[in-house]
C-alpha cells in the first residue's frame, strides 16, 4: 500500500514538474542548475523566500496604519469612531439575518404592525443595522493609505530597476538566450516583494473587518499568487516585471482617490479618478497590447517558438487584455460623469442583486489574470468609494 501510495505520488509530482510542458524543447531542469550570473536561474524554491518576507510587511502594515495612517486620518477629520449602532432588537434581527436585509413595503408594513412601530422607524432601523456591518471609513483610510504606500514604492522601485535593464529599452531581450537568462539581484527582491505583499493580503484577510467577498477575494489572491509563481518558475521574468510596473502605474492612483473621497477631498477625488482613468486607459488598452502582447506573442514565437506553458502564459494575458477593455468601457462612463455632473456618483440605493455582481465581477474576473498585474476590485470600490444620489443600470 505504501509503496502503491508513493508510486502515485511520484508520478503526479513528475507530471506536475514535466519538463516538457515548463520549458522549451531540448531545455531540461538539469540544464538550469548552473550557477549562471548574480543569483543563478529562478528556481521553485526561492518563492519560499516570500513567507518570511510576507509576515514581515504584514507586521510592517500593522505598525503603519496605527503609528502613522490613523493619525492622518484624523488629522484630516476622520473621526475614529463606527457607523451608530441599531437599537436592538430580537425580530427585525431575525428578519435581518435570515430573511432579508433590505425589506420591501409589504413586509415593512407587517412589521410595523407586529412591532407597533412606524414604517420609517423600521426602514431607519435596517438602515443603521445594515451601516453597523460597514467597515468605518477610518478602517478603510488606513487601508488605502498602506496600499497606497505600498504601490507607490514598489512602482518608484520596478521604474528604477527597470530603466537600467536592457529589456526596458529593447523588449526583444526578453526572449535573447531564454531561457538561460540570469536572475539579477534587483530582478529578484522585484518578483519576492511583489509575491510577498499577496501573501500579506492573504494572512490580513483573517484579521480585517470580514466583507461579503471574503471568499472571492480569498481566491482572486491565490490565482494571484499562483500567476506570479508561474511566471517566475519558467523564468519569464523579464516580461513579467513590465507587466508589473506597467499595471502599478495606475494602482496608486486609484488608492490615491478613495484617501481624497475618505477625507471629503471631493473635488480631489475627482480629479484623482480621472487621471487614473487615463493613465489606466493608456497603459491597458495601448502599452499593453501593442508593446507586451506583441513580444509574448509574435516575438517570442520567433525566437524561441511555441511550448505548452507559452500557450498557457500567453492564454491568461490575452483574457487580461478582454478584461482591460471592459473594465476600461466601465472607468471612462464614470470618469465621464465626473465630468458632466461634477463629482463621481455611485448607486445610493442600489440593489443587492447588482451589488453582489459589481464585487464578483470586480474582486475575482478581473484580478484573477495576474496579481499586480491588475488593479484589485477596481471599477466597484471607485463607485462605492465615491459619493452618491443616482442610480445605474447595468
Amino acid at each position: 500500500m505504501a509503496t502503491t501510495t508513493a508510486g502515485a505520488l511520484g508520478l503526479l509530482w513528475g507530471w506536475l514538474w514535466s519538463e516538457r510542458f515548463w520549458l522549451p524543447q531540448n531545455v531540461s531542469w538539469a540544464d538550469l542548475e548552473g550557477p549562471g550570473d548574480g543569483y543563478g536561474y529562478p528556481r521553485a524554491r526561492h518563492v519560499f523566500s516570500a513567507f518570511p518576507v510576507a509576515a514581515g510587511i504584514f507586521s510592517v502594515r500593522l505598525l503603519f496604519e496605527r503609528f502613522i495612517a490613523k493619525p492622518c486620518a484624523l488629522h484630516v477629520g476622520i473621526q475614529d469612531s463606527g457607523p451608530y449602532p441599531a437599537q436592538p432588537n430580537a425580530i427585525l434581527e431575525k428578519v435581518f439575518v435570515s430573511i432579508t436585509k433590505y425589506p420591501d413595503e409589504k413586509r415593512l408594513e407587517g412589521l410595523s404592525k407586529q412591532l407597533d412601530w412606524d414604517v420609517r422607524k423600521i426602514q431607519c432601523w435596517f438602515r443603521h443595522r445594515r451601516n453597523q456591518d460597514k467597515p468605518p471609513t477610518l478602517t478603510k483610510f488606513c487601508e488605502s493609505m498602506w496600499r497606497f504606500t505600498f504601490y507607490l514604492s514598489i512602482f518608484c522601485y520596478g521604474i528604477k530597476f527597470l530603466w537600467s535593464s536592457p529589456w526596458f529599452w529593447d523588449i526583444r531581450q526578453c526572449w535573447r538566450g531564454y531561457p538561460y537568462q540570469p536572475l539579477t539581484s534587483g530582478l529578484y527582491y522585484y518578483y519576492i516583494m511583489e509575491l510577498a505583499f499577496y501573501w500579506s493580503l492573504m494572512f490580513s484577510q483573517f484579521i480585517d473587518i470580514k466583507r461579503k467577498d471574503f471568499l472571492i477575494m480569498f481566491v482572486h489572491h491565490l490565482a494571484t499568487i499562483g500567476l506570479i509563481t508561474f511566471s517566475y518558475i519558467n523564468n519569464m521574468v523579464r516580461v513579467g516585471t513590465l507587466i508589473m510596473c506597467l499595471h502599478d502605474a495606475s494602482d496608486f492612483l486609484l488608492e490615491a482617490a478613495k484617501l481624497a473621497n475618505y477625507a471629503k477631498y471631493q473635488r480631489l477625488c475627482d480629479t484623482l479618478f480621472v487621471i487614473f482613468s487615463a493613465v489606466f486607459v493608456v497603459t491597458r488598452l495601448g502599452i499593453y497590447p501593442f508593446w507586451i502582447l506583441n513580444t509574448t506573442f509574435f516575438e517570442s514565437w520567433e525566437m524561441i517558438g511555441p511550448y505548452p506553458s507559452w500557450w498557457l502564459f500567453n492564454g491568461l494575458l490575452l483574457i487580461l487584455q478582454v478584461l482591460h477593455i471592459i473594465w476600461s468601457y466601465l472607468i471612462v462612463r464614470i470618469a465621464f460623469k465626473a465630468l458632466i455632473r461634477g463629482k463621481v456618483t455611485y448607486p445610493g440605493r442600489i440593489r443587492p442583486r447588482l451589488c453582489t455582481l459589481h464585487s464578483f465581477l470586480t474582486s475575482f474576473f478581473f484580478p484573477m489574470p495576474g496579481g499586480s498585474w491588475t488593479v484589485s476590485s477596481l471599477a466597484c470600490k471607485c463607485i462605492c468609494a465615491s459619493g452618491v444620489q443616482q442610480s445605474m443600470s447595468v
